[in-house]
């Protein structure tokens, strides 16, 4: 599933752009929900988890939800990895990233003005034999400066057998890193690699039980291996910005207001979508 908005730039298109892809710390004596610690260990180490955002019951009917439209999407020709921009097209997707809890972390890591733009589920099925390679979000990304950060929301359990994710820590601190095209032999959902990524610092296990989620820096280092389990792995990254950031090729018009304003107007703020 993607709409209009949904381009998805190759490497010229992104090499062609003028962008500020050095790590942004946060300063913020006094955040909201995090605490002072979590947010210096953003800073230093790229990352904070696990955070509690839903109840069991909670993130029991999101499940349902994303069990339905998973359902609809595969009838309609797409995978577990296609739902892409789904709060554009979805209004309990765009409930979800508008979340006052979720957006509480991203604005004490952000600041006052934050623009949500991004919502794409990664569902490993069980034993699909897909991973993804080490990367960096930045290198998808047609934004500038490098003040964007990924919410990863755990739909179900996930743990080092059924493919949770995996950090490089404090490898956002190296700066935008050389990635090769991955190939058909990488069986990877996405479409870059970075080999030798471990070089670049600690390799952290990132499970995360279902309802709660971790946050990462675009920079990050990260990725994950195959679900070779009997269970199924779904995530919804949701991605989020400063209200500064400038972004190319129309991705301005994913945005959505979810915490202060916009002073300049380049994001669209995209109304809630009636659809489920």
């Amino acid at each position: 599933m993607d709409t209009k908005f949904s381009i998805t730039p190759d490497a010229a298109q992104l090499d062609a752009l003028q962008r500020d892809l050095s790590f942004h710390p946060t300063h913020n004596p006094t955040p909201k929900r995090l605490s002072a610690q979590q947010v210096d260990h953003y800073n230093r180490r790229g990352f904070v988890a696990p955070l509690k955002i839903y109840e069991p019951e909670q993130i029991d009917q999101i499940r349902i939800y994303f069990d339905d439209l998973l359902a609809r999407v595969v009838a309609a020709g797409g995978n577990s990895y296609s739902i892409s921009s789904a709060h554009l097209a979805y209004g309990p997707v765009h409930d979800i990233l508008t979340n006052p809890i979720i957006v509480d972390y991203a604005a004490d890591l952000l600041g006052e003005n934050v623009i949500a733009w991004g919502s794409h589920f990664f569902c490993k099925m069980p034993g699909d034999g897909k991973g993804v390679a080490w990367h960096q979000d930045a290198s998808y990304w047609p934004l500038t400066p490098s003040k964007a950060l990924t919410v990863w929301l755990a739909i179900d359990d996930a743990d080092q057998e059924n493919g949770c994710m995996r950090f490089v820590a404090g490898s956002h601190h190296v700066g935008h890193l050389t990635y090769r095209p991955s190939t058909a032999a990488d069986h990877n959902v996405l479409n870059q690699t970075i080999d030798n990524a471990e070089q670049y610092g600690e390799v952290v296990w990132n499970p995360v039980p279902a309802g709660w989620c971790s946050i990462h820096s675009d920079l990050l280092l990260h990725g994950s291996d195959p679900n070779r389990s009997s269970r199924r792995r779904c995530a919804l990254t949701l991605r989020y910005c400063s209200a500064d950031v400038r972004a190319s090729m129309e991705w301005n018009q994913k945005g959505v207001y979810v915490r202060g304003s916009d002073p300049t107007g380049h994001w669209a703020n995209q109304p809630r979508p009636t659809r489920s």
